[in-house]
């Protein structure tokens, strides 16, 4: 799996060649995790269905026995990762914050995402 490289603001590299690709690493893995926690269910044109249903099983009240399920669901559907072997969640005024070690088929990565 080659996955090209994000900076830390978000968007992709380029110029640097094959420096700009990451191949069958469990960073790649996990960018592509973090990535599809992002998207939010009808924002991706081409397929306004996939995405984080975030507006109806994640933020808002009355979500507590949904949005842990919605995050792990969307985690395991990644391409690469085969199981969550740690994962936590903490809502707290309305700031999510996950943080989930994961195992893929290149190795263990750890990831950390915060939604408001």
């Amino acid at each position: 799996m080659r996955i090209r490289l994000m900076d830390a603001n978000g968007d992709m590299t380029f110029g640097s060649s094959l420096s700009n690709f990451t191949t069958n690493t469990p960073e790649g893995v996990a960018q592509l995790i973090l990535t599809r926690l992002k998207l939010w269910v009808g924002e991706f044109f081409a397929d306004t269905s996939d995405g984080m249903p975030w507006a109806t099983d994640v933020l808002g009240n009355r979500t507590a026995s949904t949005y842990n399920e919605a995050i792990r669901d969307r985690i395991l559907s990644t391409e690469g990762v085969t199981e969550i072997t740690k994962y936590s969640s903490t809502l707290v005024n309305r700031e999510l914050t996950v943080n989930a070690t994961v195992q893929t088929e290149y190795g263990s990565t750890t990831i950390a995402f915060g939604e408001t």
